[in-house]
């Protein structure tokens, strides 16, 4: 049976539900379409002739169900219920004039544009034989050939004035042969190019949730690859475009533009766990890392998805700064700093969330830093590793991770064993050395403000708020753990101020 269990009783119910109101609805859109190949889904596409919304509200009601109007001026309402066995299920049920054929005519792309009668027959024989070779198929309305792209999995659009209606389905075009691993038709991609300059009238928070949804699947470089050649990714995010061609010092293999690609892939692929390659069995990975990266931060995406767009942003500001120094060597000072400002700009601009905001541009600002963590061949201090997730925060670990990508991008194929081993040992070493002092119950204070300006005399002063981080530092890692040293640290802390030379520098 296909998609849930009891997706035929679901479905089984609707229809009854219909013919008892003397409706005739078709299956449609992407249900049908994923009917046809395999993949299980609980969002149900249902049109309707007329307007829907009487319908939806007494469907809502016999489901017992929430009822949402979506467009009242395009007639299309959805219903979310959840049935016995505890299965939501997402109804969306759109009206449509004169036939289901001109309906269908006037879809974006020929494998949604399918439509096939919801009755008691359907429930009965057709969910049983689904597949794009099913003998069912003969029934479906198939008036642009979807079945045919289905079967060649080929992303076609119906007709050539589709990205003029909706030129959304620009980026969506990219998402769906994404998601369903189907060619886009070269028609189809002409017609994207020519129409490439429309995306700029879509609305941000759609070009937002599309590029979004493209860079959280598998093969994110590819797609965005995919979007370069259709001349949309440099319309979503212009400052990648002067990245094209700007060489790096020999330690890269590729130019900024290239590195920025490779960095995504690496991104995604430090985020999955592969334990049986020599490069990627080295990086840090439990169940724990597996839950962390699949958590919801922003706009319904997971870090793994944020990651992955900090890592196509991080040397975003690397064509502004760079110069060379007095040696002859090319730098690119500042370009974390000014890379943050960049992409806060940028997404804002696309409307992302705060939060996404904030993590996006702290991982850019903060990229370099857990890679000049050490010192020498020595691995980070304990004091090191507080001051990093103190001053992270959130991303942390997320930066951890970029790191290691940005480090594999950098080397690309003449990565050498040996030196990546070294890497991905030190951020082990912070990842697990910074986890394990959060795990801690973070211990009373040892001493407070006011404790320093009773002991020694002290008028309140910046000082204070300094010594007091010093102390805590130590206290946090584990080099002291009584009153009586905290003073005696203060006291030899207050002691260096005459020489600042002398003062710990760690």
């Amino acid at each position: 049976m296909f998609a849930a269990d009891n997706s035929q009783d679901f479905l089984a119910q609707l229809s009854a539900f219909f013919n008892s109101r003397q409706c005739a609805p078709f299956l449609v859109g992407g249900y049908l379409r994923d009917i046809f190949l395999s993949i299980p889904s609980n969002d149900i596409d249902i049109a309707v002739p007329g307007d829907p919304q009487e319908l939806g509200q007494a469907l809502a009601q016999l489901l017992a169900g929430t009822y949402i109007p979506l467009s009242r001026a395009h007639s299309v309402c959805r219903i979310v219920s959840t049935d016995q066995t505890g299965q939501q299920w997402n109804v969306d049920l759109a009206g449509f004039s004169g036939g289901i054929e001109e309906d269908l005519a006037r879809r974006d792309f020929t494998v949604n544009s399918l439509a096939l009668p919801l009755d008691s027959r359907s429930v009965e024989h057709w969910m049983m034989d689904s597949g794009v070779t099913g003998q069912w198929h003969d029934a479906v309305i198939d008036p642009t050939g979807g079945i045919a792209d289905l079967a060649h999995k080929r992303i076609r659009v119906t007709q050539s004035q589709v990205f003029e209606a909706d030129p959304g389905r620009l980026l969506r075009t990219v998402r769906l042969a994404s998601r369903l691993q189907f060619r886009i038709d070269p028609e189809t991609t002409n017609l994207i190019r020519s129409n490439a300059h429309r995306i700029e009238d879509v609305s941000p928070e759609r070009v937002r949730d599309e590029f979004l949804s493209i860079l959280a699947g598998d093969n994110a470089r590819s797609q965005l690859e995919i979007l370069d050649r259709l001349d949309l990714l440099c319309r979503v995010i212009p400052e990648l475009a002067i990245t094209k061609g700007v060489d790096q010092p020999i330690v890269h293999y590729w130019d900024v533009w290239g590195h920025s690609m490779h960095a995504v892939e690496t991104a995604e692929l430090v985020t999955k766990g592969h334990q049986n390659s020599a490069i990627y069995s080295q990086v840090p990975w439990t169940q724990e890392s597996v839950d962390y990266f699949d958590q919801q931060v922003s706009d319904g995406h997971t870090r793994r998805t944020i990651l992955k767009l900090a890592a196509l942003l991080h040397d975003i500001a690397k064509p502004q700064t760079k110069a060379k120094d007095a040696t002859g060597r090319t730098r690119f000072l500042g370009h974390s700093e000014m890379g943050a400002a960049m992409a806060k700009e940028r997404l804002s601009n696309l409307r992302l969330s705060s939060r996404g905001i904030t993590m996006v541009s702290k991982m850019v600002e903060q990229h370099l830093r857990p890679t000049n963590m050490h010192q020498g061949d020595d691995l980070p201090t304990n004091r090191a590793i507080y001051r990093y997730f103190r001053d992270l925060g959130e991303v942390a670990i997320d930066t951890l991770y970029l790191a290691m990508a940005d480090y594999l991008a950098a080397k690309g194929p003449e990565i050498l064993p040996d030196d990546w081993a070294r890497h991905a040992k030190m951020m082990t070493h912070i990842l697990l050395g910074g986890t394990d002092q959060t795990k801690l119950d973070r211990p009373a204070r040892l001493i407070t403000g006011h404790d320093l300006t009773q002991q020694f005399n002290l008028n309140p002063s910046p000082q204070i708020g300094v010594m007091l981080e010093h102390i805590n530092e130590a206290q946090a890692t584990g080099e002291i753990s009584t009153r009586e040293q905290a003073m005696a640290m203060a006291a030899e802390f207050l002691n260096r101020q005459n020489d600042p030379s002398q003062i710990n520098q760690e």
